[in-house]
């Protein structure tokens, strides 16, 4: 079992809390509209979005790997912007990884804007070496789907306010 973590900081002229408002609050709507040839859907399976929360990741087939992922909602600090979630099911969960720990936090930029930090922590498999260009195509999707989201927030000034 190799433990490992990576964390991807990305700009924005996007405000902080606009950001946690669209990817946290409502990602379950947001995400397959702004990423359909990705995400077919988000469903809350259990909870109200709050700790404790599993909700469910649908894919469409663009993604070979997996078809779904489950995840389950592990911190939401509003007042300083965290999120932080855990796969619970599916995903490479069982065939690479042990586990999977996701942690986000928006912070507001010098001169307008915000840093989006996202940092993913993970256990591999015993005997399971994890393939270098799988960690950077997995940070460059999650760059892209954050830009997504973004070029959206930009384009509706008055949503997610």
């Amino acid at each position: 079992m190799v433990a490992g973590s990576f964390t991807v900081e990305v700009e924005s002229s996007v405000e902080p809390k606009r950001l946690w408002n669209a990817t946290v609050n409502d990602s379950h709507n947001l995400l397959p509209k702004q990423a359909p040839g990705i995400i077919a859907a988000v469903t809350i399976l259990q909870g109200d979005g709050g700790v404790g929360t599993i909700r469910q990741v649908d894919f469409t087939p663009a993604n070979k790997d997996f078809s779904y992922v489950k995840e389950r909602v592990d911190q939401v600090d509003e007042d300083n912007l965290v999120f932080s979630f855990s796969h619970v099911e599916g995903g490479v969960l069982g065939t690479k990884l042990a586990s999977a720990n996701h942690h986000m936090k928006f912070s507001p930029k010098a001169g307008g804007g915000s840093i989006a930090t996202f940092t993913v922590s993970y256990d591999s498999l015993p005997g399971v070496l994890l393939d270098e260009s799988k960690l950077q195509e997995f940070k460059a999707n999650s760059i892209g789907l954050f830009r997504l989201v973004e070029q959206y927030l930009l384009a509706n000034p008055t949503l997610y306010l």
